[in-house]
């Protein structure tokens, strides 16, 4: 609609002062209303709506739902792009990926001590060391008297199969340390990724880390942005863990990271990015919302959250890098076919209006000719809803 106006400021005075300037140089009135009828703007008035309704249209047909269709517009003149990690550039679904004993206990029976306990707490991590167990085909014991209190980590006691009663806690390498100093300089070095330590019966027994599998196709994503799309500029911002955010980093391709950033952290790196150039936010949780609502286009990427889905500008609705790619080529597609219909057929109208101020249009013919640019316009306005061969091109 801002191209359109922008078109409007220049086609109308034009039209008016050509009507005028004929009605001066014949003397006839008539001039004057052949000239207007052929000039009026439809191509803007009707195309460019048309042209918005289809690119919403063949959005929601690639699983986009486009709330505020500015960002159709927008999105062409971002330069800065600024990703969310967990579930935006990685599944969000953390992994087991290494049991590393610490103490003459086996690997094994301390994951499976340690699975005992999870299968009560609903800790993201809970999840990943159940399954891993589950994987090894180990058995779960039951647990007792488990506690979880809020950044103390997980405690119980655990009945294993031999009928032997073990204490076990799943802490963190720090709160390791403030109690147990020694225990905790035997634990091997801090590598990138989530990690928790298996403490049984008051001694270390393992180290477990955890890594967030970045989705497949996010190096390429990251990759052809800059070509393909003119971001010039591409941030990793996170709440995690530094090591974590730039183990993933390094693996997507991205060299400006922000760890450990609360929510509204991330709301002043988008603020401070505007001042630079127009950012687009990538993000899929419901701290992420400030952040999505103060960028130049703000994209949900999955429906996790109905307050996401409010603060961003458009919604992927199935969690992919290749839809928010096609949005980029559908608004893209719209922008293109908008210019073309809009300065086509002001084009084809100025023609048209040129033969009125001749007077070798009358008002009635005038009107046939206005209306079949018209039609012309709108009809290739619609293929802007027409899927072309592909929509993604890494």
């Amino acid at each position: 609609r801002r191209l359109a106006d922008a078109l409007g400021a220049f086609y109308t005075p034009l039209a008016v002062a050509s009507a005028s300037a004929a009605w001066y140089v014949s003397g006839s009135a008539t001039r004057f209303l052949a000239v207007l009828v052929v000039a009026t703007p439809c191509p803007l008035l009707i195309a460019i709506p048309v042209a918005i309704i289809g690119a919403v249209s063949l959005a929601a047909k690639r699983g986009i739902v486009i709330r505020d269709p500015a960002v159709l517009e927008r999105l062409d003149t971002c330069r800065t792009a600024i990703f969310d990690k967990t579930g935006t550039l990685t599944y969000g679904e953390p992994r087991l990926t290494d049991v590393i004993a610490v103490a003459a206990r086996p690997a094994d029976e301390s994951l499976a001590l340690a699975a005992s306990l999870e299968q009560y707490s609903r800790h993201p991590l809970a999840t990943a060391v159940v399954t891993a167990a589950a994987e090894r085909s180990l058995a779960r014991s039951q647990g007792e008297e488990v506690a979880e209190k809020p950044g103390q980590g997980l405690v119980g006691r655990v009945i294993a199969p031999t009928g032997r009663e073990h204490s076990v806690a799943i802490t963190s390498r720090h709160k390791l340390a403030a109690r147990d100093p020694t225990g905790a300089a035997g634990l091997p070095p801090q590598a990138g990724g989530l990690e928790c330590v298996v403490v049984v019966d008051g001694e270390a027994a393992a180290v477990l880390r955890f890594h967030d599998s970045p989705r497949a196709d996010g190096r390429p994503f990251i990759d052809h942005l800059r070509p393909a799309h003119g971001l010039s500029r591409v941030l990793l911002v996170s709440g995690d863990r530094e090591s974590e955010v730039r183990w993933l980093a390094d693996v997507v391709g991205i060299t400006e990271v922000h760890a450990q950033v609360p929510p509204e952290g991330k709301l002043t790196i988008v603020e401070e990015a505007v001042k630079l150039a127009p950012p687009l936010f990538v993000g899929d949780g419901i701290n992420d919302a400030p952040a999505l609502a103060a960028a130049t286009v703000g994209i949900a990427v999955g429906t996790a959250s109905d307050v996401t889905g409010e603060a961003a500008g458009a919604v992927v609705m199935d969690q992919s890098l290749e839809r928010v790619d096609e949005l980029f080529h559908i608004a893209r597609r719209l922008r293109s076919i908008a210019l073309q219909r809009a300065v086509g057929g002001m084009a084809a109208s100025v023609g048209g209006l040129g033969f009125a101020a001749a007077g070798l249009l009358p008002p009635a013919a005038g009107a046939l000719v206005q209306e079949a640019i018209d039609v012309a316009a709108v009809l290739n306005a619609l293929r802007v809803s027409w899927r072309p061969g592909s929509l993604t091109d890494y």
